[in-house]
């Protein structure tokens, strides 16, 4: 499970096995048992939250956007 970044105890994060065939480029995000999931494109948009409150989503999504070319990278990077 690589980890792309840390932030404010989130682990923004994707698996090494993303099914067959890959899906779109997206992101995990956890913390403690709360998980989401936020495809990359064409847009940063919300796959599913299970356990994080609207407020904490709204959150994750803005530091999605402003770090979404490392997010990108990283993923294309690994699965190159």
């Amino acid at each position: 499970m690589p980890k792309v970044f840390d932030w404010n105890g989130y682990r923004f994060h994707f698996f090494s096995n993303e099914g067959d065939p890959r899906e779109p480029t997206h992101i995990h995000v956890t913390k403690g048992r709360d998980t989401a999931k936020f495809w990359l494109q064409p847009e940063v948009s919300l796959a599913y939250d299970r356990g994080f409150p609207p407020r904490v989503i709204s959150q994750l999504v803005h530091v999605i956007e402003e770090r979404r070319e490392e997010l990108e990278r990283a993923w294309n990077d690994y699965f190159a």
